[in-house]
């Protein structure tokens, strides 16, 4: 099993850290590592000092494929889940500055914590235009919306699989709309996919 993840798939959020908005998906990829077995605490990583949450729509994938025209991408998920890309932003800032990879500042041990569930895409009030929402420590800090992604979950599928055999059981964490910000110690999280709450993790 792997996890794929997208970055700056919101332009809001592009905007937010002055990234360019990108004209092709940005992908990265993360380790099983990087999520956080079912009763384990999340700990506050001891390599940074600027921790950020990002909240995702998380696809899961249900099928073998290997360049997936887009037109057949909806035959390989039917389940979506919420995800935290969580964010080293000081040390991401320092490899982004010396043009090296990311993984110590994305891909940490438990720096992928899911929602406790998935839910099939067809319950949704609407599949076109999933809503999402984190709060910490009870305030909404970020609103998102499906429809509003560059490259919605069929093309990020076309586009993955061109490089990546996706395998069943794949993750793919589909970007974060704007409002990403840091957390302390004792901050409770909380992601809401429509109006189910599937996350609530706080930071030891």
């Amino acid at each position: 099993m792997k996890i794929i993840c997208i970055g700056r798939n919101y332009a809001d959020h592009a905007k937010e850290l002055n990234n360019e908005v990108p004209s092709e998906p940005v992908i990265f990829c993360k380790g099983d590592n990087a999520l956080i077995p079912k009763g384990h605490p999340f700990h506050y990583p001891a390599h940074t000092h600027e921790l950020h949450f990002e909240l995702e729509l998380v696809i899961r994938i249900t099928r073998v494929g290997k360049h997936i025209d887009t037109q057949f991408a909806h035959k390989y998920y039917d389940e979506i889940g919420l995800g935290i890309d969580f964010t080293a932003r000081d040390v991401q800032q320092k490899c982004k500055e010396k043009g090296l990879p990311w993984e110590k500042a994305k891909a940490f041990d438990f720096s992928a914590p899911l929602g406790k569930k998935f839910v099939k895409i067809s319950d949704l009030p609407d599949p076109k235009s999933i809503k999402f929402e984190m709060k910490k420590n009870g305030e909404t800090v970020q609103l998102g919306d499906s429809s509003l992604m560059l490259f919605p979950f069929d093309q990020l599928i076309s586009e993955v699989s061109k490089y990546f055999t996706l395998k069943m059981g794949d993750l793919i964490f589909t970007g974060t709309p704007k409002g990403v910000g840091p957390v302390e110690k004792g901050d409770v999280l909380e992601g809401f996919l429509e109006d189910e709450r599937l996350i609530n993790l706080k930071v030891k």
